[in-house]
C-alpha cells in the first residue's frame, strides 16, 4: 500500500485492541496506518482515474462491485466509485457513531437521497416520518420527488403508521429547527423490523450515537458540526456493511460522489469536534439561561441532551432581531466556529407548507442560533443589542441615512 492508497477493508489490521475514548478516536480513526506508511498528515488523492495493465482484472473487480456494492481490494479503478481519502472520512465517521460502515456523499440531501432510492429499489416507497425534519427533506418527502409516499405522525403514531410497504422510518433529533428531541430506543421499538433512520446532524456523535439505542441509519449533513468551518459541503450515512454496499451502488450510478478535497478537510474537522461540541455546548447553555430570564423572549428552546444550537420566540419582530446583529451572523446553516442565526419560516423550513410548519412548532417568531467559539459575553451582548434595536432599521440603513443626511 503506498502512501496515497488506503484500503478500508484492512482497516481492522490497524483498529485499537482495546476500545478508545471518543475524543481519542476523532484525532486517530482513519489514520491508524499512517506511521506505517512514514506519513503524518493525512494524504490526500485528488485522481479522477487509476492505471491498470490488468483489463481482466478491472473487469472482476467491477464485476464484484456491481454485486455486493463493497469496495473493491486493491487499488482504486475510477473516482466515483471510490477514493482513498474519502475512505478514510468515512471509516472514521463509522467508528465515532459505532457502525460497521460509513458511505459519504456530495450533500446531506445526496445523502439522504441515496436511502430512499435504496429502500425504494425494494418496493419499499413508503415513509412514515415525524415533524419537525429539516426543511428540504421534508419537502423531497412532501413532494414525492423520487415516487415516495410519506406519512406524517408523532412519536405515539409510528406504530400504526406502518405499512407493508414501509422502507423506512425516520425522525431527526434534536430536531431543525425546535430542538425537539424523541426517545430513540422507544421510537426504534414501536418501528419493529422497519429500520429507523435518525438525523443526527445536531447531536453528532459527542452527544449521541443512534446505533446504540436501536436506529440502524444515522444520517449527517457533514456540511454542520463534523466539518465544522463552513467551507465543506457534504452528508454522510453511518450503517452497517450490507446497507452501505446498496449506498454505493446507488452513488456510483447516481454520482453523488464526494469530493476528496472535502473528505481531506473533514478528517481535520473531526479531529477537534468533540472539543468544539463541549465549548459551543456550554456557551449554547449559557445563552439559552439567559435568554429564558429576559423579558423580550416568549419562549427559548435548549435539548435536554445539550448542545450548540439555540432557539427562541421573541415578542417583537424576529426580522428586526436578524438585522440588528453584528457580531453574530445572518445566514444559514450551522456548526460553524463563528455564531449563526436565521429565522426559520422566511429560509430553513419556507419551502414547508405554512399550516405543517405552525403545527410543527415552527412559529413565525421562531429564531433559530448556532452558536460558535466566540467568548459567551461578545454573543450576549450581540444579541441583547439586536434584540433592543429600533423596529425596521438595521445599522447599514442608518449609515447610509447619515451619508444622505450629510450630503444635504
Amino acid at each position: 500500500m503506498d502512501a496515497l492508497s488506503y484500503d478500508a477493508s484492512h482497516d481492522a489490521s490497524f483498529a485499537p485492541a482495546t476500545p478508545r475514548a471518543l475524543a481519542t478516536e476523532a484525532v486517530h480513526a482513519g489514520r491508524d496506518d499512517l506511521a506505517a506508511l512514514g506519513l503524518h498528515a493525512v494524504p490526500l488523492d485528488l485522481s479522477t482515474t487509476y492505471p491498470s495493465h490488468d483489463a481482466r482484472a478491472e473487469a472482476e473487480r467491477i464485476d464484484a462491485f456491481a454485486t455486493t456494492g463493497a469496495r473493491p481490494e486493491g487499488p482504486p479503478v475510477y473516482a466515483r466509485l471510490d477514493n482513498p481519502t474519502t475512505a478514510r472520512f468515512e471509516t472514521a465517521l463509522a467508528r465515532l457513531e459505532g457502525t460497521e460502515s460509513a458511505v459519504a456523499f456530495a450533500s446531506g440531501m445526496a445523502a439522504l437521497t441515496a436511502v430512499l432510492l435504496v429502500r425504494a429499489s425494494m418496493g419499499l416507497r413508503h415513509v412514515v416520518a415525524v415533524r419537525p425534519l429539516y426543511g428540504c427533506s421534508d419537502h423531497l418527502l412532501t413532494a414525492g420527488l423520487l415516487g415516495t409516499q410519506v406519512t406524517w405522525t408523532d412519536v405515539a403514531g409510528i406504530a400504526d403508521a406502518i405499512r407493508p410497504d414501509t422502507g423506512l422510518v425516520m425522525v431527526e433529533t434534536p430536531a431543525n429547527p425546535t430542538l425537539a428531541e424523541v426517545d430513540i430506543r422507544a421510537v426504534a421499538h414501536a418501528c419493529g423490523s422497519v429500520p429507523l433512520l435518525v438525523d443526527s446532524t445536531f447531536a453528532t456523535p459527542v452527544l449521541q450515537r443512534p446505533v446504540e439505542h436501536g436506529a440502524r441509519i444515522v444520517l449527517h449533513s457533514a456540511t454542520k458540526y463534523l466539518g465544522g468551518h463552513g467551507d465543506v459541503l457534504a452528508g454522510v450515512v453511518a450503517c452497517d456493511e450490507e446497507f452501505a454496499g446498496k449506498l454505493r451502488q446507488v452513488r456510483f450510478a447516481t454520482g453523488g460522489v464526494l469530493h476528496p478535497l472535502a473528505s481531506y478537510l473533514l478528517l481535520r474537522g473531526l479531529s477537534t469536534l468533540p472539543v468544539r461540541m463541549r465549548a459551543a455546548s456550554a456557551s449554547a447553555a449559557e445563552l439559552a439561561r439567559r435568554l429564558a430570564a429576559d423579558p423580550r423572549i416568549a419562549r427559548v428552546h435548549y435539548p435536554e441532551i445539550g448542545g450548540a444550537m439555540v432557539s427562541f420566540e421573541v415578542y417583537g419582530d424576529p426580522h428586526d432581531v436578524i438585522a440588528g446583529v453584528r457580531l453574530i451572523t445572518p445566514a444559514v446553516s450551522l456548526g460553524s466556529v463563528d455564531t449563526l442565526i436565521q429565522h426559520p419560516a422566511s429560509i430553513s423550513h419556507r419551502i414547508v407548507d405554512e399550516g405543517d410548519r405552525r403545527s410543527a412548532g415552527v412559529s413565525d417568531r421562531l429564531l433559530r442560533m448556532s452558536v460558535g467559539l466566540e467568548d459567551v459575553e461578545d454573543l450576549w451582548r450581540d444579541l441583547t443589542e439586536a434584540l433592543s434595536a429600533r423596529p425596521g432599521r438595521s445599522a447599514a440603513e442608518g449609515a447610509v441615512r447619515e451619508s444622505r443626511s450629510a450630503v444635504r
